[in-house]
């Protein structure tokens, strides 16, 4: 059996010792960092034993020495062993650098992985981002899919639309050229009228007019009694003409011809102009010297004039007889039969003249700067140039003469301008009716 005594110690007789001796040495932190709590290493020589080591709760380190006991039955000297013992703590103390090593490395490599790991979790947020935009890129595309086949079906609606407008296009043209070719007309009303009764105005496209209105006072007859815009078909031209029908003035069933409002359209026209007809049939214009040709040749007619001054002072004229001849004859004017609430300036000296415009020729046109009856030049000329306020002077735009709205006998002047004229027509013997 063998016992153990601490070291270092004083050597004492046989009897007081056991077979084996057991040294423990306490080293300050010697082993502390060994990851095996205890470690063996075999001495060098026969008499130097096993050596152990540990670390200890308070950061110590527990050397134990095992030594082989002598031949006297005796323990050895322990220090006989120093080299022994100092290469082992030599080495021991190698390894603990070399644990210390291991540690800076595993410190190393744990931030790496912690960098790596970072990393990772960038990508992971990018991965992420990415898809959020492919998700939105994908919603995007759906949407233009679904306004691609929106654009598509209206295109295809509009192209529908365009085929059917097509269609009427040329029936319409196909029945204008039938009612040129047949005065006794029986045409189509393309598009609903306010004043059609309900049940008529569910199918515009099959209603029909058996006897086409020749002008205002027939569409009067029908039975109209707002004043307003409206197809008319004279006898003798066949052609269809939208005009201006007052129905409120003296009993209604007036064609108007000419008005004059507010200066926003130019009279300052050439004959095709004049010809053909211009400006708008709701503030200012002037429906066309074939228009009135046709017009006021189907039958006989009268002429009503509407006068107003800057004054708010209203006036008309009224000529019993009125008719225009056609081109060939250079629009002669056909006017007489004078009455009204303001002295004759038009037909006593207007009547039996032809029309003329700046681009015919004509001096009186070109120092008025708009188409008339001239005579030397005028008395009453209502195509003139629109002044605000009345009164212009002789030296203003037209410095050769008055170039104004002119009806001398208002101011017997024809430098006052007025401010409102209309010339309208209807039938002589015209007789308003009561509304039904």
């Amino acid at each position: 059996m063998t016992s153990a005594s601490p070291l270092p110690f004083h050597t004492s007789p046989p009897s007081m010792w056991t077979a084996l001796c057991i040294v423990f040495i306490l080293v300050p932190g010697a082993g502390a960092d060994s990851p095996d709590p205890t470690t063996t290493r075999n001495g060098g020589g026969s008499q130097c034993g096993e050596y152990t080591n540990q670390v200890l709760e308070d950061g110590m380190c527990r050397l134990v020495a095992t030594l082989p006991q002598l031949e006297e039955k005796r323990c050895p000297d322990m220090f006989r062993c120093t080299d022994e013992v100092s290469y082992w703590l030599h080495e021991n103390q190698e390894r603990k650098q070399q644990v210390a090593a291991l540690q800076e490395t595993v410190t190393q490599l744990q931030q790496e992985l912690r960098s790596h790991r970072h990393h990772i979790k960038a990508l992971e947020h990018q991965n992420e981002e990415k898809h959020q935009v492919n998700a939105t890129v994908e919603q995007h595309f759906s949407e233009l899919e679904m306004r691609y086949v929106e654009a598509t079906n209206a295109l295809q609606l509009q192209g529908s639309l365009i085929l059917e407008l097509q269609d009427q296009l040329h029936n319409l043209t196909v029945l204008m050229e039938s009612v040129k070719q047949n005065p006794g007309c029986m045409i189509n009303i393309v598009r609903p009228n306010p004043l059609m009764n309900a049940q008529e105005a569910l199918h515009p496209e099959v209603q029909h007019v058996r006897s086409c209105p020749i002008d205002c006072a027939t569409i009067y007859y029908n039975g109209v009694r707002r004043s307003g815009l409206y197809t008319v078909v004279p006898a003798h031209g066949g052609m269809p003409v939208e005009v201006y029908c007052d129905m409120d003035t003296d009993g209604g069933g007036w064609t108007v011809l000419q008005r004059r409002a507010d200066g926003t359209v130019s009279f300052d026209r050439s004959w095709r102009d004049y010809r053909e007809g211009f400006g708008d049939l709701n503030t200012e214009f002037w429906l066309g010297n074939e228009h009135i040709h046709d017009l006021s040749t189907q039958g006989e007619y009268s002429l009503r004039i509407e006068l107003e001054d800057w004054s708010n002072k209203h006036k008309h004229a009224l000529y019993q007889s009125f008719s225009v001849e056609d081109e060939e004859h250079q629009y002669r004017l056909h006017v007489s039969g004078f009455s009204g609430s303001v002295q004759d300036s038009f037909s006593w000296y207007h009547d039996k003249q032809s029309f003329s415009t700046p681009d015919s020729g004509n001096i009186c046109a070109e120092i008025s700067h708009g188409g008339w009856w001239y005579n030397q030049c005028f008395y009453a000329n209502l195509n003139g140039v629109y002044y605000r306020g009345g009164r212009y002077s002789p030296r203003a735009r037209g410095p050769l003469g008055p170039d104004g709205i002119v009806w001398y006998s208002w101011r017997d002047s024809d430098y006052y301008s007025l401010r409102q004229v209309t010339m309208m027509i209807r039938p002589r013997y015209f007789r308003p009716r009561l509304s039904p």
